[in-house]
């Protein structure tokens, strides 16, 4: 150790200029150590709170990896490994958290009390003596100012002594702390070495304490462990690495496709449509009131499971009910001049939701699917092939049908009544099969709607009073509806209508509803107009559901002919035979579909032409009026029978009245 500078205590009573210029340098140095001790000293604390910091922040891992195994991840299937092993890792990480606790202490023992002693007690000691030794060299050069002013008159000895007096006292004071000065200025070059030197000797040796405990408590048993974990990393590195490749070849092969991929509508001429779909999903606009006359349109994903229509907004973690599809019916409606527009109907008539589609296609192909769920395909034992078969009349309908087929012969609860009129309303047997041909001419036209616009200009251009186009009702038909025995209402919507060359059995019907149904599928036609079907003794009226206006009437007795489908019962359908001015005869085949059994219609008109045979004999409208039920204001009451297909049953039968 190089020899260390030091101020003479014999200098001290002296001193000198020379005495006090070392003395300067001893402070300077005595002032630059004091500085580096404290940064130092900051050093050394930052150090010892990051130890601190280290046995809370593995504290806080240890309480997390075990945390892993509670988060109850979406996609945590075939994390039992991970699990495992982190859980190891948690019992590692527990066991080096007391190993960094044990070094904290070491370091707060070894590192950073030596220094805070060294500046506590060390340096704050010279700076106390270097105090001193200023207040001492103050009293003393006040005093020898003093003495030096005394006159050299004897009569003032007894002052000079009490001066003289005075200066030995400043002067032993300034001895006494300049020695003390100087005595903690030599001994802090010592001190200084040591203070610098024991708290890294206290660290080094926290340290390598630290490591080598760490070393022995897990060199021998980690290394098969660690060994296992690397393997699998490099295992899900491989897994990953492959399937990386596979979604970038894939990503490359998907952004190849075609542009018409990313196009709405693209083909719009002859889209591929798939009508015997039996399930759909992709989004749709969804109509949506906001006021009086307001409206809004959201976009929206749909999807299809059994019978329900169900709604998912974007994020949502399920999807809603929306739309009971059983029954129902779905027709493309006009709306907000918005193309792709269609409408879904709810069994009791009552208009549903009014969706969206953004292509030919998928407006087809959703109307397609809405119809066949309504059917209840759905529930077969292979719904794919009974939407096929379903669909198929579009087929049949190019080849012309020689024979109609057999039929089954059980007759229909319809088909039951008094033969009336010519014996050619109900056949009271089963008819014999014709040929299409004679019961439907080749090429016949179909009308799609109601009242063509030609009849509604000559209907309201015939003489008599003009059209109320408000939609009054007259007060004849009411007077006539107040007259009328039978008052029965059904929802339903027209299909079509077609001459026919026959109406003495009920296939002419069935051959029209093929046509009709063929024509529709063949043509893309899925509009339907809805309307009332008022049954009474005296007539079948069609009443616009809105205005209250008379769409169309028939007298019952024109209706020679009426029938459901026998296997889709909602479909119903009648002959209309008028004689026209010239002598010549006319028959007309009338389609429509209900929300209910067509059965139920049927025997509403059975019952009025029955009304309308009792009437002319008393003693059978008595007869006919103690075999149904009237209400309290001497009307028939339609008993149900048949339950409605929602398996609800009318306990007290339904008033005729609607």
């Amino acid at each position: 150790m190089p020899a260390v500078d030091k101020l003479l205590l014999e200098e001290a009573l002296q001193d000198s200029p020379q005495t006090r210029s070392l003395l300067s340098v001893f402070e300077e140095d005595a002032g630059t150590l004091t500085e580096y001790t404290n940064q130092l000293l900051q050093a050394m604390q930052r150090v010892y709170g990051a130890q601190n910091e280290m046995c809370l922040a593995t504290q806080q891992l240890s309480k997390q990896l075990l945390a892993y195994e509670k988060q109850h991840f979406a996609l945590g299937k075939g994390d039992e490994e991970v699990i495992s092993t982190l859980h190891y890792f948690s019992k590692v990480v527990d066991e080096l958290n007391i190993l960094h606790s044990e070094l904290a202490k070491q370091l707060a023992d070894t590192m950073v009390l030596p220094i805070i002693q060294f500046r506590e007690k060390d340096l704050t000691e010279v700076s106390t003596l270097k105090d001193l030794f200023g207040l001492a060299s103050n009293e003393h050069d006040v005093s020898m100012a003093k003495y030096s002013r005394l006159p050299k008159r004897k009569e003032n000895e007894k002052l000079k002594a009490e001066v003289a007096k005075e200066v030995a006292n400043a002067r032993r004071k300034q001895h006494l702390s300049s020695l003390q000065y100087y005595c903690a200025l030599n001994a802090l070059q010592y001190r200084k070495r040591v203070a610098m030197m024991e708290p890294m000797l206290g660290y080094t040796r926290g340290q390598i304490n630290f490591f080598k405990k760490g070393a022995e408590m897990f060199s021998k048993r980690m290394d098969s462990f660690l060994s296992s974990v690397s393997d699998m990393v490099q295992s899900i590195q491989g897994e990953l690495d492959a399937e990386a490749e596979k979604m970038r070849i894939s990503q490359q092969d998907l952004i190849a496709v075609n542009e018409s991929v990313y196009t709405p509508d693209s083909d719009v001429t002859s889209p591929a449509i798939n009508r015997n779909l039996i399930q759909k999903a992709g989004y749709l606009n969804l109509r949506n009131k906001t006021g009086l006359v307001t409206t809004t349109w959201e976009r929206l994903y749909f999807f299809t499971q059994g019978g329900n229509l169900m709604c998912q907004p974007r994020g949502a973690v399920a999807g809603g009910l929306i739309q009971d599809l059983d029954n129902c019916s779905v027709m493309a409606v006009d709306c907000e001049d918005r193309r792709y527009c269609f409408q879904i109907t709810t069994p009791t008539g009552k208009a549903g939701i009014t969706l969206q589609a953004e292509s030919k296609k998928e407006y087809e192909e959703w109307i397609c699917a809405i119809n066949n769920i309504s059917r209840q395909i759905y529930l077969t034992d292979n719904p794919e092939a009974a939407a096929i078969k379903l669909n198929q009349t579009a087929l049949q309908a190019v080849t012309p049908i020689t024979s109609l087929g057999k039929k089954h012969e059980v007759q229909h609860p319809s088909q039951t009544v008094k033969n009336m009129e010519n014996d050619k309303i109900i056949p009271s047997g089963s008819a014999g099969i014709q040929d299409s041909i004679q019961l439907i001419a080749p090429g016949t036209p179909i009308q799609f709607d109601i009242v063509l616009p030609a009849m509604e200009f000559l209907d309201q251009n015939r003489g008599g009073r003009r059209a109320n186009p408000f939609g009054e009702s007259e007060d004849s038909s009411k007077d006539e509806e107040e007259d009328s025995l039978l008052q029965q209402m059904f929802v339903v919507r027209f299909l079509g209508s077609m001459a026919v060359q026959s109406d003495e059995t009920c296939e002419v019907i069935y051959e029209a509803m093929r046509q009709v149904l063929a024509a529709r599928a063949i043509h893309n036609i899925f509009r339907m107009t809805e309307s009332h079907l008022m049954v009474t003794s005296k007539n079948l009226r069609l009443i616009d559901p809105q205005t209250q206006v008379t769409r169309a009437s028939f007298e019952l007795a024109t209706v020679t002919q009426f029938a459901a489908h026998q296997e889709n019962r909602r479909l119903i359908g009648f002959v209309i035979h008028l004689s026209e001015p010239l002598g010549e005869e006319s028959m007309s085949a009338y389609v429509f579909e209900s929300n209910t059994e067509g059965e139920k219609i049927c025997y509403a008109i059975s019952l009025g032409k029955e009304i309308i045979a009792a009437q002319k004999d008393p003693e059978a409208l008595a007869q006919l009026m103690k075999s149904v039920p009237l209400t309290n204001d001497g009307k028939f009451m339609l008993l149900n029978d048949v339950s409605e297909e929602d398996g609800t049953m009318h306990e007290g039968g339904e008033e005729s009245e609607a």
